[in-house]
């Protein structure tokens, strides 16, 4: 329950920050970073919750 309560925390905060970035700098390649860095991490997130220490359940 740590786990998902510390990873919403991080992931809504680098999607804060980073969404900030793009509002400003308005890039595309900025943007599409931005997108996939996202995407991964949500990845990764769902991924980690998935296993108990280090192993599938």
């Amino acid at each position: 329950m740590t786990n998902l309560i510390t990873g919403l925390i991080g992931l809504s905060l680098m999607m804060t920050f980073l969404g900030i970035l793009v509002v400003w700098i308005k890039a595309i390649p900025l943007i599409v970073i931005v997108v996939g860095v996202v995407i991964l991490a949500v990845i990764d997130f769902v991924q980690s919750l998935r296993t108990t220490n280090g192993t599938p359940r």
